[in-house]
């Protein structure tokens, strides 16, 4: 695909803007939380205020609840609404390769220089980025549609070394699942199976009874 600067930036923007986010009335949520880590299951309660501030509550052991709590954290900051330009509006966009597969490189410079994306079907199916000093790279398999932007469905992230290109860590294994609660998709349960040397580690984290905060 051949493309001016500008046909570039639109493209990416219309994928952008296609993400499922929360509106500006969300009023939060509480939920139950059942996590297991390796067959070691904990319960507990999270509560999501309306402006993303986050409770775990009922779970005493530290490094499950950091867990849990890291998982919201991952999970809230995807759903706020930021407009493109306070995201994107320092990075400049070019096309890279067509894939095989119809996914289209989008390649950036400015700020974000060195990062990288893959779109197809109107979404982001790769994710190349430099954040906080190392390198992460994710791959969508698949997606649900909400009718008002898609949330990713299976996925894989794995990260490296910015200099050197090492890995670090292993290559983590994704599946979210979603229900709708009074006009908004909440996270019900999400699944991460991480390889490490040779086991894996698997992470389950269910959340029930969710409720909407009532004003």
């Amino acid at each position: 695909m051949v493309g001016t600067q500008l046909a570039a930036r639109d493209f990416f923007r219309a994928a952008y803007e296609n993400r499922y986010t929360w509106d500006a009335n969300f009023p939060g949520y509480t939920a139950d939380v059942t996590f297991t880590h390796n067959g070691q299951t904990y319960n507990g309660q999270a509560k999501i205020s309306a402006d993303l501030k986050l409770e775990v509550t009922g779970i005493a052991d530290e490094a499950a609840q950091k867990m849990v709590h890291g998982q919201l954290f991952e999970v809230s900051i995807h759903r706020v609404r930021r407009e493109f330009e306070d995201s994107h509006g320092n990075n400049t966009f070019r096309y890279g390769e067509t894939l095989a597969d119809g996914s289209v490189e989008i390649l950036m410079g400015g700020k974000a220089e060195g990062d990288r994306y893959q779109l197809k079907d109107n979404e982001v199916s790769m994710v190349h980025r430099h954040i906080h000093g190392v390198v992460v790279t994710i791959h969508t398999y698949s997606s649900h549609d909400t009718g008002s932007g898609y949330l990713s469905h299976r996925y894989d992230s794995v990260y490296h070394d910015p200099k050197t290109g090492e890995q670090k860590g292993g290559l983590s294994d994704f599946e979210d699942e979603y229900t709708e609660v009074g006009g908004y998709y909440i996270l019900s349960r999400r699944t991460i199976e991480t390889g490490v040397d040779d086991d894996t580690d698997k992470q389950e984290f269910v959340f029930s009874n969710i409720a909407l905060i009532k004003a």
